[in-house]
């Protein structure tokens, strides 16, 4: 199966939301179409998340100005994949990070690592299961690496669920990242780029 993955550019921002707006995730339900705004390097404090449609302008915001940073998975001209990527320092503002990463956030790293992020996948639910999340990490990796980051950092749950949008543990051993904390309920894994 050909799969070309794309980086998040603010001229794919309406492709972007269409993927979230047709693709069922979070158990398929309406009012769940996330648009991945809490993961972004914004001070999402006072932002308004309380309808999809809010959700959705916000991603169109943050998508053009570089807020959300990630890729994109395009097979036969149509995205089937998504993948959070950004900056870790740039998100350890952002309330969805205060919030999800309340026990992974008081594990002491070093502040001058370059680290990128994996927060979240949304696969087409036809998609799933034929190693589309794993490309799309490698090229995270593989772009982080020729941006110069010293790592590329990833918070999988230590019980894998199915609607898990952080992807499995599995998946990411299989990647070459090894566990190098815990934290209530998640495992942080790294994969050293240098």
């Amino acid at each position: 199966m050909n799969i070309e993955i794309r980086k998040l550019t603010p001229d794919l921002a309406e492709d972007y939301v269409h993927f979230f707006d047709v693709t069922p995730h979070d158990e398929g339900t309406e009012g769940a179409k996330c648009y991945c705004v809490c993961w972004c390097s914004d001070d999402c404090e006072g932002k308004d998340f309380s309808s999809p449609e809010k959700r959705r302008e916000l991603a169109l915001q943050y998508v053009r100005d570089g807020s959300i940073q990630g890729y994109l998975a395009y097979h036969d001209g149509r995205i089937v994949g998504w993948c959070n990527a950004n900056t870790k320092s740039d998100c350890l503002q952002c309330g969805g990070w205060r919030h999800c990463m309340k026990s992974v956030d008081k594990i002491k790293f070093y502040p001058d690592e370059k680290v990128k992020s994996v927060f979240c996948f949304v696969i087409a639910p036809e998609m799933k299961r034929r190693g589309i999340a794993t490309q799309l990490v490698e090229r995270v990796c593989e772009d982080a690496a020729n941006d110069g980051f010293d790592f590329v950092e990833a918070y999988p749950n230590k019980k894998f669920e199915v609607y898990d949008f952080v992807g499995p543990l599995a998946m990411y051993k299989k990647c070459g990242f090894r566990k190098v904390a815990k934290a209530k309920g998640k495992v942080v894994v790294r994969r050293a780029l240098k």
